[in-house]
């Protein structure tokens, strides 16, 4: 199977190093020296990473072959993707890789099924899950502890316990008294 594992942003110096937008829970792993990656768009690559270096909390990426600022250059905002063992699982119990949670039945913790997971996406703040639901309609539910009571994968199936409103917005609460306080100047 194959994962996005980053995107190559700008160069960095004129030794042909190249900023990477990290797009996975272990670069140290799949963004090693070594490491043979294919590319987005294909005709760039493959791609054999010969250092890599954190610098300003960023990390730096070279290649084989690539020497010199123009050449770093002229990877920019390819992407670079591993070829992974659909049967690895993360090092953590806890941790997913996307394609384990693409398709599962999201249900409520009474059984009522809510849709399915068709989307992941990855948020600065957090990750969510873009579900289908029966009707065609989608509802975005963040991917956090408190909402996500467990993620069965031989069930193939996501129990949530969301909060009043994030499922059905009938349900939603109203915490504000800007109306009331309002009324109060009048």
């Amino acid at each position: 199977m194959e994962l996005v594992v980053a995107r190559i942003g700008r160069a960095h110096g004129i030794k042909g190093e190249v900023t990477v937008e990290v797009r996975t829970d272990e670069p140290e792993l799949r963004l090693s020296p070594g490491a043979v990656l294919k590319t987005e768009p294909a005709t760039v690559g493959p791609l054999t990473i010969e250092t890599g270096r954190v610098h300003s909390g960023r990390l730096l990426l070279r290649f084989a072959g690539v020497k010199d600022r123009s050449g770093a250059e002229s990877l920019r905002n390819t992407l670079l993707i591993a070829e992974v063992d659909p049967a690895e699982l993360p090092e953590e119990e806890d941790e997913y890789y996307d394609h384990q949670l693409m398709d599962l039945d999201v249900v409520l913790a009474d059984g009522t099924e809510i849709g399915r997971i068709t989307e992941i996406s990855h948020l600065p703040s957090q990750d969510l899950f873009i579900v289908e639901r029966p009707d065609g309609s989608e509802v975005m539910i963040p991917f956090v502890e408190e909402i996500v009571a467990e993620i069965d994968l031989e069930e193939q199936r996501c129990v949530i316990t969301p909060p009043p409103g994030l499922i059905d917005e009938r349900e939603a609460i109203i915490d504000s008294t800007r109306d009331e306080d309002a009324g109060d100047e009048a």
